[in-house]
């Protein structure tokens, strides 16, 4: 079948580290819609394996379930607090993620737990954004509210290393994995107890599931602010892992003011189902993404070129 190629872009409701609309392409293949949707400052040779995936979604579609839901997390951007204790309470999640390392980390923790419970889940992301110093200082002043775990507090895997053995609370290695072309060495030097996979920046649910056993820590299947086209197929990486032990960062389409399928993957008591929604043309023709899109195209023939990847 030939190929149908839709260019979209979508504003978010609330921005995310500095990020104000998500913008993609959508690509029609036999095996359905995949999602191409890297960041504005990736150039061919890492978007190129963001297309890999969308080709993988489109042209051979994923490896089957192994289990019919996927525990989510809500997702809190640094926000003031009011605004986090409003997001965690309405997103019908048991767990959050909270970004943290920008404005008043404190008391956006503190508002997220006010908000989920004693009994709720609270996991930060710092982006590596932290040194040494600072990441120690600052997970042991947020401890308090009873971390889950604090994901890439640091840069460097030699940091991460280091910072493990100095505290308790759980490390999740995110960028450490997906930036790396050793994704194992966090595992060789101890840096981390969870990993942290996505299936655009890795190149599919078949390679982030090579990735995983690679690894071999307990993973969690994040998204990378994706429409629903690219939740559903975080959501199969997440239904194929042998083991599912945390809440997964699938929940982030109410992140964006609107999405481009029929029946948008949110959660439902802490929970998406695993499917595939049917795409909507009414709502592709809303998001076209007119002249610019364009330029969405062209950066998806680069990385087409770079990747050597057939279109």
């Amino acid at each position: 079948m030939a190929r149908v190629v839709r260019a979209w872009a979508i504003p978010m409701t609330t921005p995310f580290r500095g990020v104000t609309e998500r913008t993609g392409v959508v690509i029609l293949g036999p095996s359905g819609w995949g999602e191409f949707s890297p960041f504005p400052e990736y150039g061919p040779e890492v978007a190129a394996a963001w297309l890999r995936a969308a080709i993988e979604a489109a042209d051979r579609g994923w490896p089957e379930p192994l289990r019919a839901t996927v525990p989510v997390n809500a997702t809190v951007p640094a926000v003031d607090p009011p605004l986090a204790y409003e997001l965690a309470a309405t997103s019908k999640c048991t767990t959050a993620k909270v970004k943290v390392a920008q404005g008043d980390d404190y008391g956006r923790v503190e508002a997220v737990r006010d908000a989920l419970g004693p009994s709720g889940r609270i996991r930060i992301d710092a982006n590596g954004a932290w040194d040494l110093a600072a990441a120690e200082r600052n997970i042991r002043r947020l401890a308090t509210f009873d971390l889950e775990y604090v994901e890439q507090p640091v840069a460097t895997v030699e940091d991460m290393a280091a910072l493990r053995r100095k505290i308790d609370v759980p490390i999740a290695a995110d960028e450490s994995i997906r930036r790396s072309d050793d994704p194992a060495r966090v595992a060789r030097l101890g840096a981390a107890d969870i990993m942290v996979l996505k299936v655009q920046p890795l190149g599919g649910v078949r390679p982030a599931l090579r990735i995983a056993e690679e690894v071999g820590l307990p993973a969690v299947v994040s998204s990378a602010l994706e429409t629903s086209v690219g939740i559903a197929a975080g959501l199969a990486l997440a239904a194929a892992l042998p083991e599912l032990p945390f809440a997964c960062g699938l929940a982030t389409v109410t992140l964006l003011d609107g999405d481009l399928t029929v029946d948008s993957l949110v959660p439902v008591d802490g929970a998406i189902a695993v499917r595939r929604p049917d795409v909507d043309p009414g709502a592709l023709d809303i998001h076209d993404a007119g002249p610019d899109g364009d330029v969405m195209i062209g950066r998806m023939n680069a990385a087409a070129a770079h990747g050597r990847l057939e279109l």
